[in-house]
């Protein structure tokens, strides 16, 4: 990446207006920047949003008017918030994150927006409690990056990562009090398998969990390299040929059980929805398809009708609340993937509600 790259300032330049920024907001991408990008808390911050130009566009619609209230769910870094505020100077952030070292850093990439902006360390499931919290009834924009952020995959201590040796963690929260390696070393053989079957879909799960079983029962897993040992060792040499990484699947299993991210997110998707004033927006990126098939599945719902189906007409009040904005799941294109690769996976789906809730 070139000396003085700020990739959220280029992105910016392309980005729809949802009016002309008033005195009150600075413009992005002033910030002294490094090699690599901009230096935050001693972080070098090569953070690039996915997709950041069509969640935008498709946002900022319903963020035109004073006071609306943008939810990002997900802010990590805040490079999405940061996008939509510069581009949306009417709008108020209120800013969901689990991980309070991610909100140290965005609180600062973000102080620019002053009080514009309120941050709230949280699960994003709790989204009920954090609006009650703010005062806040509804909202007019949601936003879930399901992602990991490049503060965890960057960073091998947090142990997200099977490519380094490092503790095995995956926990997006410090508090909570379950890592990978304390469910490596006690969950039985069974409950490991249903995990690595369900969550990772790797179809070599029983293989994987017999192994571990016997591997722990010599010495208690501690580091990811032993455990990307295991795996391997596991998995027929042939199919360790294909299909990318042989912990892959393993590793991303693990990190859904560890911080119960289908669980949070079947949670979070109807509170989200409920949450939305006419006229908003919600927009969700996904990157497996546990994920999306939860949000296809939610928005889906929302979208359709909900009279009898033997009902020759749709009464008043029973119409979709939603309309979608997507046409299935849209794909970054090739351009983004060169520059940022973690975008490959990404599924982009947005939905407005077009009827109050019933």
């Amino acid at each position: 990446m070139p000396s003085g790259f700020d990739p959220l300032a280029r992105t910016l330049a392309h980005l729809p207006r949802c009016q002309e920024a008033g005195h009150g907001s600075k413009p992005v991408g002033t910030e002294p920047h490094g090699e690599d990008g901009v230096e935050m808390m001693g972080e070098r911050d090569t953070h690039v949003p996915v997709m950041a130009g069509r969640v935008v566009e498709l946002l900022a619609p319903a963020l035109e008017e004073p006071g609306a209230v943008y939810v990002d769910g997900t802010l990590g870094l805040g490079g999405h918030a940061r996008l939509v505020l510069a581009r949306c100077p009417q709008a108020i952030l209120v800013g969901i994150d689990r991980d309070p070292h991610a909100l140290d850093i965005a609180g600062q990439r973000l102080a620019e927006f002053g009080d514009r902006v309120r941050l709230y360390q949280a699960v994003y499931d709790e989204l009920p409690d954090v609006l009650a919290e703010a005062g806040i009834r509804r909202v007019q924009a949601v936003l879930l990056d399901l992602g990991l952020s490049s503060l965890q995959i960057d960073h091998p201590e947090r142990g997200f990562a099977y490519a380094t040796d490092s503790p095995l963690d995956m926990r997006m929260s410090p508090d909570d009090p379950m890592t990978a390696a304390d469910l490596v070393n006690t969950a039985t053989r069974s409950d490991l398998a249903r995990i690595l079957r369900v969550y990772g879909e790797e179809r070599f799960a029983d293989r994987i969990a017999r192994r571990i079983v016997d591997e722990r029962d010599r010495e208690p897993f501690t580091t990811s390299a032993r455990l990307v040992s295991t795996i391997a060792d596991a998995i027929p040499a042939a199919a360790r040929a294909t299909g990318g990484h042989p912990a892959k699947r393993t590793f991303q299993a693990l990190r859904i059980a560890v911080n119960s991210e289908l669980d949070a997110l079947a949670g979070v998707l109807p509170a989200a929805i409920g949450a939305l004033a006419l006229g908003g927006r919600i927009a969700v990126l996904a990157y497996h398809s546990l994920e999306d098939r939860l949000v296809k599945d939610a928005l889906r719902t929302a979208s359709s009708d909900r009279a009898p189906r033997d009902l020759p007409f749709v009464p008043d009040g029973y119409g979709p609340e939603l309309r979608l904005l997507t046409h299935g799941a849209e794909r970054p294109d090739e351009s983004e993937i060169a520059v940022n690769t973690r975008a490959a996976s990404a599924r982009l789906r947005a939905a407005e509600r077009i009827q109050e809730a019933a």
